[in-house]
């Protein structure tokens, strides 16, 4: 389960620029196309941020779809899942978002 480790890293960077204030919300986008699971990250999430400043944030998760271009046809779309291929069929594609794992804000008291 890469969500443990992924929410380890997580907690660990936001607990460190909290510096000791309590942690009440922290927002992350997380691409689909890592293919972490939303409702393992939360657990996880909870689990890790046990005894830390961030105990008891919520954790709120914007999933983006991906999207990648077709180099034989030469056209941008969007992938909702894992499956690297183009509506036209062909494999041969860019992926150009959906792979992003950030921390974008998070509120401290």
């Amino acid at each position: 389960m890469h969500e443990l480790s992924i929410a380890q890293s997580v907690v660990d960077s936001v607990c460190e620029r909290a510096a000791g204030r309590p942690v009440h919300t922290v927002r992350v986008r997380i691409g689909l196309l890592t293919a972490v699971v939303a409702d393992s990250m939360h657990f996880c999430f909870d689990l890790v941020t046990e005894g830390t400043a961030a105990e008891g944030a919520l954790l709120e998760i914007e999933q983006p779809p991906g999207a990648g271009h077709c180099r034989a046809c030469d056209t941008d779309f969007t992938m909702t899942d894992l499956v690297l291929l183009c509506p036209c069929g062909s494999a041969d594609v860019d992926i150009t978002s959906g792979r992003e794992l950030q921390i974008i804000s998070m509120k401290v008291g």
